[in-house]
C-alpha cells in the first residue's frame, strides 16, 4: 500500500517527463492511452473499454499493460466480474479526465479555423427524457451546430448524477426526484405520472385515482434499482402496504406493452402513455397525488468548466423547454 501511495503522489509528475527514473519503459502516454484507460474504467471491462475506444482487445490490453509497466504500479484490479481501478488507477483517471477535457477545449478553439468537427458533447439521459423530449431538442440544436456531435447514452437518473459528478459526461437529464447533490441544475421539462391499465380493466373507467387506491393490484414496473421504482416503493411503504411488483423492465414502452397484455397495472409518464395509447389497447388514469407532477432537470458540474458548445447545448435545452 505504501508503495502504491508513493506512485499516486508522483503520478502527475511522471506523466510530464519523457522518461521516469527506474521505469523499464519511457513514460509517453498519448491521448489515445488516456482515453482508452478512461473507457476501460468507466465500462468496468477491458473488452468493453476496447470497443468504446475502437481498438482490438489485444491492442487495448497491451496498451494498459505498458502503462502499468512504465509506471511500475498496477492501475487495475482484475477479477471475474471485470476490472476496477486501484488507488493509482483512480489518480490516473482523475488526471486523464482533466487532460482529455483540456484537449477537447483545444479542439474547440481551433475548430473555428477549419471545416471539421469542433467537438463532441457527452450527454447522459434517463429513459423518459431520451424517448420523449431529447430527439426533437437535439435535432434542432445539431441542425444549427453542424460542427458538433453528440454522444447520447441512456442511464438511470441516480447513475447519471454520480457520473456527472465524476466528470464522465458533460451534462445529464434526470428526474427531479433524485438528489443532485452539489451539481448545478436547471429545469428542463415537466411531465406527470399516470396510471396505465388494459383498456378493459375495471379501473379504466375512473376519471382519476390516488396511488393508495391501486396498491391491491399487481404492478408492472421498471427495475427495482431505478430511481422511479425506489420512489414508488418508498411511497407504498409509507402508506403501510407493499408494492406488488410482478414484472421488472427497463423501459416505459415495455411496461405499457405488458399492461396491455393484462399482466398488471403500471405508472408511467403521461407523455409516454399518450404516445403508446395510439398503438396499444391501454387506458390512462390521472393520479391525484401531489408528487405525480414530474420535473425533469438538466445537471452539470459547473457551467464555466464546460466547453463552449456544451454550454450552448445547455442553453438550447433550457430554451426549448420554455417553448413547450
Amino acid at each position: 500500500m505504501q508503495r502504491e501511495l508513493f506512485f499516486c503522489n508522483r503520478l502527475l509528475v511522471k506523466l510530464s517527463f519523457a522518461k521516469s527514473e527506474g521505469s523499464r519503459y519511457p513514460v509517453r502516454f498519448d491521448l489515445a492511452d488516456l482515453s482508452l484507460f478512461r473507457h476501460v474504467v468507466e465500462a468496468g471491462s477491458i473488452t468493453r473499454g476496447a470497443e468504446r475506444a475502437h481498438l482490438a482487445l489485444a491492442a487495448a490490453s497491451t496498451r494498459v499493460r505498458n502503462m502499468e509497466e512504465a509506471l511500475g504500479v498496477a492501475l487495475l484490479t482484475r477479477g471475474r466480474q471485470g476490472v476496477s481501478p486501484t488507488q493509482a488507477g483512480r489518480t490516473l483517471l482523475q488526471h486523464a479526465r482533466t487532460i482529455l477535457r483540456q484537449a477537447e477545449r483545444l479542439h474547440e478553439d481551433l475548430g473555428a479555423y477549419g471545416g471539421g468537427l469542433a467537438g463532441q458533447i457527452r450527454v447522459l439521459s434517463n429513459t423518459n427524457a431520451l424517448t420523449e423530449f431529447l430527439p426533437e431538442a437535439l435535432s434542432s440544436f445539431l441542425a444549427s451546430h453542424t460542427n458538433v456531435s453528440v454522444d447520447l447514452e441512456e442511464r438511470l437518473s441516480d447513475e447519471i448524477v454520480g457520473l456527472i459528478a465524476e466528470g464522465t459526461a458533460d451534462l445529464g437529464i434526470v428526474a427531479g426526484t433524485v438528489d443532485a447533490g452539489t451539481l448545478e441544475t436547471y429545469p428542463f421539462r415537466r411531465d406527470r405520472f399516470v396510471l396505465v391499465v388494459a383498456r378493459d380493466h375495471k379501473l379504466a373507467s375512473r376519471t382519476k385515482i390516488g396511488f393508495e387506491d391501486v396498491l391491491d393490484h399487481d404492478f408492472v414496473g421498471l427495475d427495482r434499482s431505478s430511481a422511479l421504482q425506489r420512489f414508488l416503493a418508498s411511497k407504498a411503504v409509507r402508506i403501510g402496504r407493499p408494492l406488488r411488483l410482478r414484472v421488472q423492465l427497463r423501459s416505459f414502452d415495455a411496461v405499457c406493452r405488458l399492461v396491455e397484455c393484462r399482466v398488471g397495472i403500471g405508472i408511467v409518464p403521461e407523455t409516454t402513455a399518450r404516445r403508446v395509447q395510439k398503438t396499444m389497447a391501454i387506458a390512462l388514469v390521472p393520479l391525484t397525488d401531489p408528487w405525480a407532477v414530474r420535473e425533469l432537470t438538466i445537471c452539470i458540474r459547473k457551467m464555466g468548466d464546460l466547453p463552449l458548445y456544451a454550454r450552448q447545448l445547455v442553453e438550447h435545452l433550457r430554451g426549448s423547454g420554455t417553448r413547450q
